[in-house]
C-alpha cells in the first residue's frame, strides 16, 4: 500500500497565478491523452500555424520532420503545444530582435572585465579593432539586434583578439536563441546524446539560431522526455524553468508540508552554477535531512538520491517515494504530484515582471486557441 501511494499520480488543486494572470483550464498532457489525431504531413501541420506567419508551409515542415527524427507522433496536442511555445517566444521570427540588446551586450561586456580584473582601456581598445566583416568591433556592438548578431560578433572576437580569447573563449554569453529560444547549452548536450537529424557544417550553436536547429532542439526540449504531468501546463512551466522542475517543485511542497519549514518551489533540489552541481548543500537538501530518521535513509542516501532530481529516475527512487507517502499519509489523501514552479524570470531581455507560472498560463491560451484551428 505504502508502494502504491507512493507512486500513484492523481490531481491536486491546481496553483493560483498572480491577480494579473489568465486563470489555467485544465488541458491534457500531449503525451498521455488518450484520444489523440494523428497529422499525417506537414500540409495539415501548416493549418495550425497563425495566418499571419510567413512561410507557414516551410515552419510546418520543419516541424513535421523535427517531431519525425525525435520519435514523437505529430498529433494536435503535439504540434500545438509546439506552436503555442514558438508563437510565445519568437512570433514566428527565425532570429527575433531584442530591445536594447547593444546596452546589454555591453553590460555583459563591463562585467567580464571587472571579473578578469582589466584596466577599462584594454577593452576600449581591443574594440577599436577590425572584425572579420571589414568593422570595428566597436561599430558591431552598436549594430547588433538580434541574439545571433551579437553571439556570432562574440565568437568573432574571442577568435581574433588575445584579449577576446581570456573573456569569452568557450563562455560565449549568449546561452538562448532560435524562434524557440531554447538553451545553446541544452543543444549541445542533446546533439551528444543523440543523432542530430541534420547534417552540420558549423557548430550547434549555428544550427540553434537557424529554423530548422532552433524548431528540433526547441521540440526536443519541449517534449523528448517521459514526464508524469496530465496537464500540459507543467510541460510549458519546464520548458521555462528546467526539466522536471514541475515534479520537483512539488516534492519541495511536500518536504516543506512535513517538516513546516518553508521552502522555495523553484525545481532545483540541489545547487547549481551555470547548470555544473556543486557540493554545498541546498535548503531543499537540508530540509529533506531533517526527515531522514521517518525515511530510514542517511544523508549520504538523501543526496544520491537528490542528484537523480533532473531525470525520471528520481520519482522511482527510495527517497521520492517515501516523501510522498509520508505526506500523503498525514494530509490524509494523495498531494499532486506537479506543481508550476514559483519562480520570478530575471532576465535583462524584458523590462517586465514574469513568472513561470504567467508565462505557462500565456502558453496554455496560445494552446488552446491552436486547437480550435481543425
Amino acid at each position: 500500500m505504502a508502494v502504491l501511494a507512493g507512486c500513484a499520480t492523481p490531481d491536486g488543486p491546481s496553483p493560483q497565478p498572480d491577480a494579473s494572470s489568465p486563470q489555467p483550464q485544465s488541458v491534457p498532457d500531449p503525451r498521455t491523452t488518450p484520444e489523440r489525431r494523428t497529422l499525417k504531413g506537414a500540409a495539415l501541420v501548416a493549418r495550425l500555424i497563425p495566418a499571419r506567419v510567413a512561410e507557414r508551409t516551410g515552419w510546418a515542415e520543419d516541424i513535421h520532420a523535427a517531431m519525425l527524427a525525435l520519435q514523437i507522433e505529430p498529433n494536435l496536442e503535439h504540434v500545438c503545444a509546439v506552436v503555442a511555445v514558438t508563437e510565445q517566444e519568437s512570433g514566428f521570427q527565425v532570429d527575433p530582435p531584442v530591445p536594447g540588446l547593444a546596452a546589454i551586450a555591453r553590460a555583459e561586456l563591463e562585467k567580464r572585465r571587472e571579473r578578469a580584473g582589466f584596466p577599462k582601456f584594454m577593452v576600449e581598445t581591443a574594440l577599436k579593432r577590425p572584425s572579420s566583416d571589414g568593422r570595428n568591433y566597436n561599430e558591431r556592438l552598436d549594430a547588433v539586434t538580434t541574439e545571433r548578431q551579437l553571439s556570432d560578433l562574440f565568437e568573432d572576437f574571442a577568435g581574433r583578439v588575445p584579449l577576446g580569447r581570456t573573456l569569452f573563449a568557450d563562455r560565449n554569453p549568449v546561452r538562448t536563441g532560435g524562434p524557440m529560444q531554447v538553451s545553446i547549452p541544452f543543444g549541445q548536450a542533446h546533439a551528444a546524446a543523440y543523432r542530430y537529424a541534420y547534417p552540420i557544417s558549423g557548430s550547434v550553436r549555428d544550427e540553434v539560431f537557424t529554423r530548422r536547429g532552433g524548431i528540433y532542439f526547441g521540440i526536443a526540449h519541449l517534449l523528448h522526455y517521459p514526464a508524469p504531468y496530465d496537464n500540459v501546463r507543467f510541460r510549458f512551466a519546464d520548458f521555462n524553468a528546467g526539466r522536471y522542475a514541475s515534479r520537483n517543485a512539488a516534492f519541495q511542497k511536500a518536504a516543506s508540508d512535513l517538516t513546516a519549514i518553508p521552502l522555495e518551489l523553484d525545481g532545483d533540489l540541489l545547487r547549481y552554477d551555470q547548470g555544473r552541481m556543486l557540493r554545498e548543500p541546498s535548503r531543499t537538501e537540508l530540509v529533506t535531512r531533517r526527515l531522514a530518521r521517518h525515511v530510514e535513509m542517511t544523508s549520504a542516501e538523501i543526496r544520491r538520491d537528490l542528484e537523480l532530481g533532473q531525470t525520471a529516475e528520481f520519482e522511482r527512487s527510495r527517497l521520492y517515494l517515501a516523501i510522498f507517502t509520508l505526506a500523503d499519509g498525514v494530509s490524509g489523501k494523495p498531494l499532486a504530484r506537479a506543481v508550476v514552479p514559483s519562480i520570478v524570470l530575471e532576465t535583462s531581455k524584458t523590462t517586465r515582471k514574469l513568472t513561470t507560472e504567467r508565462y505557462a498560463a500565456r502558453v496554455g491560451e496560445r494552446y488552446r486557441s491552436c486547437l480550435t484551428r481543425l
